[in-house]
């Protein structure tokens, strides 16, 4: 099962240092992760999001690859390519996979002003090297789906 952990941090550029880190144990092998974002309030105090994952970017180049290839059944290839990459488009778009936007906005919608969250979805991680890795940015643990010991621990953890 995927662990959902939301972190507190103190900006919009330590939540990018913290997907960077994220994105880094990743490539290491330490942390296999599914899905991460984050949110801030911008300047106006309207939350902003930033996903990692576009699922209408994938979603149009598998739909013009796929649109291409019945095209060339129906000699049409650039009238496939054009329908399958809007298909493919609207459907990426319309696909949530990962942490649910719902809970995005409204952790976001709460934030104080110059605060961001950090999302993270992972199925397996080294958690002594990830927790070591995450230390410096100072997160609290705004969330996650551990259980109550396992989450004290990560607290504490993160404190030390």
């Amino acid at each position: 099962m995927a662990q959902l952990i939301v972190l507190g941090v103190a900006d919009r550029d330590t939540a990018e240092k913290a997907l960077d880190i994220a994105a880094d144990l990743s490539k290491q092998e330490l942390l296999q992760l599914e899905d991460a974002a984050y949110a801030y309030k911008d300047d106006k105090g309207r939350p902003r999001i930033h996903q990692t994952v576009n699922l209408a970017g994938y979603g149009a180049a598998g739909g013009a690859l796929w649109g291409t290839l019945i095209g060339l059944l129906f000699l049409n290839p650039l009238l496939g390519l054009a329908v399958g990459a809007g298909a493919g488009a609207i459907a990426g778009r319309l696909s949530d996979v990962g942490i649910d936007d719902d809970m995005i906005k409204k952790i976001g919608a709460e934030l104080q002003q110059d605060r961001a969250a950090v999302f993270l979805l992972a199925d397996d991680a080294t958690i002594d090297r990830v927790v070591d890795a995450f230390r410096p940015l100072e997160p609290t643990v705004i969330q996650t789906n551990l259980s109550k010991d396992n989450e004290q621990e990560l607290v504490e953890a993160l404190r030390a």
